[in-house]
């Protein structure tokens, strides 16, 4: 009988690994460590916890990784601050989500969460750069860039007197007030989401997703009164709110929002702003609503394109021929935007009309570029064997845009055309990103289905 086999590794050996992996912020490789058994509280060189390292070089991938697996966000350090007070002094709302750990209401004691909170309000209310200047007794402007906050947000970094925070103070404090459970009003928040008017900035979005779960009737009322603020930065925050609240019901985290359908169309028919109107639109289509059809027809020939842009959303399922006949004038819009999310919505049902089929091939041959590759997308992906369609697909194999030449073969490959090996040798060497593409696959399961020896 074999002896069974242990892990004779050295403890330490794995743990130098982790503390390698930290400061070369290699998250992949920290999570690998820990999953091996390193200690998420191994000190660095300094002395300190990894988690201070990771928070002081705004990694909040490898501080998360830290604090799931066990990292000690609230351990007092030597000059009495903690790894979570380091990561809201510098004011990343990513970062301080990454060590904010489990249940913060009910683990931080209540002078402590008065000590976050009010670091937080004193960076906002004062200002990065004049804070960093009474701190560093430096002078001059500060330097600012843009830089991702995390995934999907951006933020901007504030340098001054040798010292470096993100301008997320606002968002932060925004973050903290929920996870504790305060409910400022909302007014409030709303004041501190409009001085960035971008969904993509943390402080933007942090407000839009903290009021997204606001339930009570005031609450709903003070939103719904954003619909007529005179300034469109308030009626835009408003829709990025009401697309917040569709996200989370969709999660069943927050699914109460039946309200909000009808008041979207209600909006939709009288917002004066282009590009508030866009945003409406875009939210109200993630619904079914009887009126969508009616305020496609209001905005067919709106003047402004992001507002146009919306309209197929709106005629996508209703199969009766005046939707049709305005999503196929649709096909000519002078904006490639509106032409490409026609060459989109045309992709459903997969049983092409003729009219339709006809539209498909037309914007197969569009001067934009990211409307042909939209419009081979729904092709390739419809039930039409047509000879024009397999014709004019096989002859995308010829394009120099090598994703057009993929939508091809993987046409040809779906429709188990005898072309399609040919077809993929011509598509060249793909770079990274292609591992998981379907495209790819589907050449794959052409030969399994074609083997000789398949009966």
């Amino acid at each position: 009988m074999t002896a069974p086999q242990h892990d004779l590794r050295n403890p330490n050996d794995v743990n130098d690994q982790l503390v390698a992996a930290v400061i070369a912020k290699d998250s992949r490789a920290v999570q690998a460590c820990l999953q091996d058994g390193a200690d998420p509280n191994t000190p660095g060189s300094d002395g300190l916890p990894l988690l201070c390292a990771a928070v002081g070089g705004f990694d909040h991938e490898t501080a998360s990784a830290l604090t799931d697996s066990g990292a000690d966000s609230d351990v007092v350090l030597p000059d009495g601050t903690t790894p979570l007070l380091r990561a809201v002094d510098l004011g990343s709302p990513a970062l301080v989500g990454a060590v904010l750990g489990k249940d913060p209401r009910l683990r931080i004691a209540e002078a402590e969460r008065k000590r976050l909170l009010d670091l937080a309000r004193d960076w906002y209310e004062t200002g990065e750069a004049e804070e960093l200047r009474r701190r560093t007794g430096a002078s001059g402007p500060a330097t600012r860039c843009l830089v991702k906050d995390d995934e999907y947000t951006d933020i901007e970094e504030v340098s001054l007197g040798g010292l470096t925070v993100r301008a997320g103070h606002s968002g932060v404090l925004t973050d903290l007030e929920r996870a504790f459970g305060l409910l400022p009003p909302v007014a409030e928040l709303v004041a501190r989401a409009v001085p960035h008017p971008d969904e993509l900035h943390a402080n933007w979005s942090t407000v839009s997703y903290a009021l997204a779960f606001r339930k009570s009737p005031q609450a709903w009322s003070d939103l719904a009164g954003l619909r007529h603020h005179p300034a469109p930065v308030h009626r835009r925050l408003l829709t990025g709110v009401l697309w917040s609240r569709h996200f989370l019901a969709n999660h069943h985290v927050r699914p109460d929002t039946a309200q909000d359908v009808g008041f979207l169309a209600e909006w939709a028919l009288d917002e004066p702003d282009g590009e508030v109107l866009a945003r409406v639109l875009d939210v109200y289509t993630e619904y079914d609503h009887p009126d969508q059809e009616a305020i496609g027809f209001r905005y067919a020939d709106h003047p402004d394109p992001r507002v146009r842009r919306e309209v197929p959303y709106c005629l996508i399922r209703a199969p009766r021929s005046e939707p049709a006949a305005t999503l196929l004038a649709l096909a000519r819009d002078p904006d490639s935007g509106v032409r490409y999310v026609v060459a989109q919505v045309l992709a459903y049902p997969r049983d092409l009309t003729p009219a339709t089929r006809e539209t498909l091939l037309t914007l197969l041959r569009d001067p934009d570029p990211d409307v042909r590759r939209r419009a081979a997308a729904s092709l390739s992906g419809s039930h039409d064997r047509t000879a024009a369609v397999m014709d004019a697909l096989a002859a995308l194999l010829d394009e120099e845009d090598q994703n057009l030449r993929l939508e091809a073969a993987y046409a040809l490959a779906v429709r188990n055309d005898p072309r399609t090996d040919g077809a993929y040798e011509q598509i060249g060497p793909l770079g990274p990103g292609f591992e998981d593409d379907h495209r790819v696959s589907a050449h794959w399961h052409y030969k399994a289905r074609n083997r000789p020896d398949r009966t």
